[in-house]
């Protein structure tokens, strides 16, 4: 809807059957978020589904942020973590024109749908620490590469059970002042927030190993990035670590 004293877009309330930039047939909304709202597309043409994230103009000065976006996401492309970006439309939306990029679909359901559908919604600490192995390993090429995530949390991770592990794709790259090593490190705070999260958070936390707390670190900050400095670096002390 647009507001009436700043003609703000709030959503955009896309229904299905919606045809995108004479290309995109909508099919289903898959999230939304401070940026904009996700679209489940299908290609008219080859019947290939897509996500179609499109931005809302606030959000998205001159293109900024899409274009950050799209750059980012291409610099990363070998990076499997990240979702692949294809190519960015622009589309009508009462009589104005909107940004959208075209990436990937990923199959599986966000981590914290997949959460509610668990005994107890939370993991065990063996299945979390699998999680946690899965995301530190799948962020550690972006870290190697100086770059940063910037916004890791359980809703922006997508999640498939395989085995004894997961498959893990994280969603919406975000765009913070200060540097790149600063924001590493935040990244490295939000996978121990997650995996803290995902085994029960505050109120199961006194019930974990040893092992266990002495990654969460009582989510000290402080102590986490003295610990941790990259994603690499908590891989390494999982493949690693001693049971007491």
């Amino acid at each position: 809807m647009l507001t009436s004293k700043t003609d703000t877009i709030e959503s955009f309330g896309l229904q299905p059957g919606r045809v995108l930039a004479g290309k995109y047939e909508v099919l289903s909304l898959l999230g939304s978020g401070y940026q904009g709202e996700v679209y489940l597309v299908q290609e008219r043409k080859t019947g290939i589904e897509r996500a179609a994230k499109i931005f809302f103009p606030h959000r998205n000065p001159k293109d900024r942020t899409s274009t950050t976006d799209a750059r980012k996401l291409h610099k990363l492309r070998s990076c499997p973590v990240l979702i692949q970006y294809l190519n960015q439309e622009k589309l009508r939306f009462r009589k104005r024109e909107i940004t959208c990029l075209i990436s990937e679909f990923v199959e599986g359901q966000q981590l914290s749908d997949f959460l509610k559908k668990q005994p107890g919604k939370r993991l065990t600490y063996f299945e979390g620490l699998h999680l946690l192995y899965a995301l530190a390993k799948g962020m550690e090429p972006i870290h190697r590469m100086g770059e940063y995530h910037g916004d890791l949390h359980i809703d922006n991770v997508m999640i498939r059970r395989i085995g004894i592990g997961f498959e893990v794709k994280v969603l919406d790259l975000y765009h913070w002042w200060g540097t790149k090593k600063e924001n590493i490190r935040e990244d490295v705070l939000g996978l121990i927030e997650i995996f803290h999260s995902a085994i029960g958070g505050r109120k199961q936390y006194a019930k974990h190993p040893e092992a266990v707390k002495k990654i969460c670190c009582g989510l000290k900050k402080t102590l986490i990035a003295k610990k941790f400095k990259t994603a690499g670096e908590l891989r390494a002390y999982l493949e690693t670590m001693e049971w007491a």
